[in-house]
């Protein structure tokens, strides 16, 4: 299973009081719901792929207004996707249209939410957890790419969305795709928020424990590269050092100052050592130890010295 279908069959257990239930219920139907007319009056219609969200907005419904659901079930062949469940609510619609807030006084439907409805924080935390339940999904945390979503179908269901997870500082963002308009959440913190406010307390740990491992990972892998990256800076140092060397040694066969000796000695007896490495070694050879500051600034006049001369050599 996918993590946004871990999270949905989290969220489709939980129980809350009426007033959220009403909320949840209103939510599942502005984002998942449709209406249908006729010969038999209005009928409501919620669909779905997933069967755990299906019993969840069932028990919802009977459980608020106590009437019959009729469910089919569509196999979908194509791209062997899951199988699309249909919900017709047949009674009392224009109860829960009133009650849920499904049309709003212009006669538009699933647009406008009652602010009543939405009133408590436990019930705003209850809209969103429906709107996520209805077409919610979430990128599994072992990915890189943080990324929450919520599919609508109107930029005003989508911005009613960002402002109630925003009433809870999740920095929701609305954009245009080809199906309508969606809710989505990037940082990593404010998703482990959407969880926290939504109630997947055990997907919440899921997800932070898979981040803070992979966190830690890229850490260890960026101060390897670091050490790898300053490793082969040390290396092409001492190289380019070694070249200079041999150039002050072809053209000047006496005269070099001591402290010239002194780090040329060094640098010939251990090729690839860092400066702090020679540093520790001067200790060993010359019985007291000279700085990684005092060797650069020797290297410096060797390198200067060496340039020096190249360009006597050259003009001779």
């Amino acid at each position: 299973m996918s993590f946004s279908t871990d999270v949905k069959t989290e969220l489709s257990s939980l129980k809350h009081l009426d007033c959220c239930n009403r909320a949840e219920l209103s939510a599942m139907f502005h984002i998942g719901g449709s209406i249908e007319l006729s010969s038999e009056g209005l009928r409501l219609i919620f669909q779905t792929t997933n069967l755990a969200v299906v019993r969840k907005m069932m028990r919802l419904t009977k459980s608020l207004y106590d009437i019959d659901l009729t469910l089919i079930s569509k196999k979908q062949v194509k791209l062997k996707k899951h199988d699309l469940y249909y919900v017709q609510v047949a009674q009392k619609t224009e109860k829960l249209l009133s009650d849920l807030s499904l049309m709003n006084t212009n006669g538009l439907f699933f647009q406008d939410v009652d602010p009543k409805l939405i009133q408590n924080e436990c019930c705003r935390k209850a809209y969103l957890r429906g709107a996520f339940l209805s077409s919610g999904s979430i990128n599994n945390p072992d990915t890189s790419a943080y990324h929450l979503e919520i599919q609508t179908f109107s930029e005003k269901q989508a911005q009613v969305l960002a402002d109630i997870a925003n009433s809870f500082e999740l920095k929701a963002k609305t954009a245009k795709n080809r199906r309508g308009f969606i809710v989505y959440i990037k940082e990593a913190e404010k998703i482990s928020d959407f969880l926290r406010v939504t109630g997947a307390t055990n997907s919440l740990f899921t997800f932070e424990d898979n981040r803070i491992k992979r966190d830690f990972k890229n850490s260890i892998n960026r101060v390897i590269n670091c050490d790898i990256a300053n490793e082969r800076k040390a290396m092409d140092a001492a190289r380019k050092q070694l070249e200079e060397i041999a150039v002050v040694e072809k053209h000047l066969k006496t005269g070099i100052p001591k402290s010239m000796q002194e780090a040329i000695f060094l640098r010939k007896t251990y090729p690839e050592a860092t400066l702090v490495e020679l540093s520790y070694a001067s200790l060993e050879h010359f019985g007291s130890q000279i700085s990684k500051s005092a060797l650069n600034h020797r290297f410096r006049a060797i390198k200067d010295l060496a340039n020096q001369l190249e360009i006597e050599a050259n003009n001779q």
